[in-house]
């Protein structure tokens, strides 16, 4: 398997979770599925099966997890040097030239982006346009409704 890029921050995410998980749902779900099998007949328990479904999304995600981790290669944002050019880590501020709507995106490996925080995969279109950009340059990104033009305002490595 090919090496995972992953922030620090994100790499670090990445543990507490899984931590989480191997602490407090794993225990959580055995505690469920015993107290569901001391209720007798298991072929009609409810219970019994949701807490097995929820058993195997809680191994399924640590095993997910420990895949990445063990196949990461972490990228420290604040040790890059790159000229205030965009690159993977680095936080960018972007302005849509046509609303003036400003927005403030960090490029992350696809494994720890997250729209909802602003963590865009370094794969997104509006990741691959804007790397190797620096601040004042104009990109076009590619939108389902068109054609949408960014000014880089900033290029932040945190």
């Amino acid at each position: 398997m090919s090496a995972i890029p992953l922030t620090v921050r994100g790499a670090e995410r990445l543990k507490q979770e899984l931590h989480r998980l191997k602490t407090v749902e794993r225990p959580a779900v055995v505690n469920a599925i015993a107290e569901a099998r001391a209720q007798g007949d298991l072929s009609e328990n409810a219970e019994y099966d949701a807490a097995r479904e929820r058993q195997g999304f809680i191994e399924g995600r640590i095993a997910e997890i420990e895949g990445t981790l063990s196949n990461a290669h972490l990228i420290d944002p604040t040790t890059l040097d790159t000229d205030g050019r965009a690159v993977f880590g680095a936080t960018v501020e972007i302005e849509e030239l046509e609303s003036g709507e400003r927005v403030t995106y960090q490029i992350v490996g696809d494994a720890e982006a997250d729209i909802k925080s602003n963590l865009i995969s370094v794969s997104s279109p509006v990741a691959r346009a804007l790397i190797g950009k620096s601040e004042g340059d104009v990109v076009e990104v590619q939108a389902p409704s068109g054609v949408r033009e960014y000014e880089v305002i900033g290029v932040r490595y945190i």
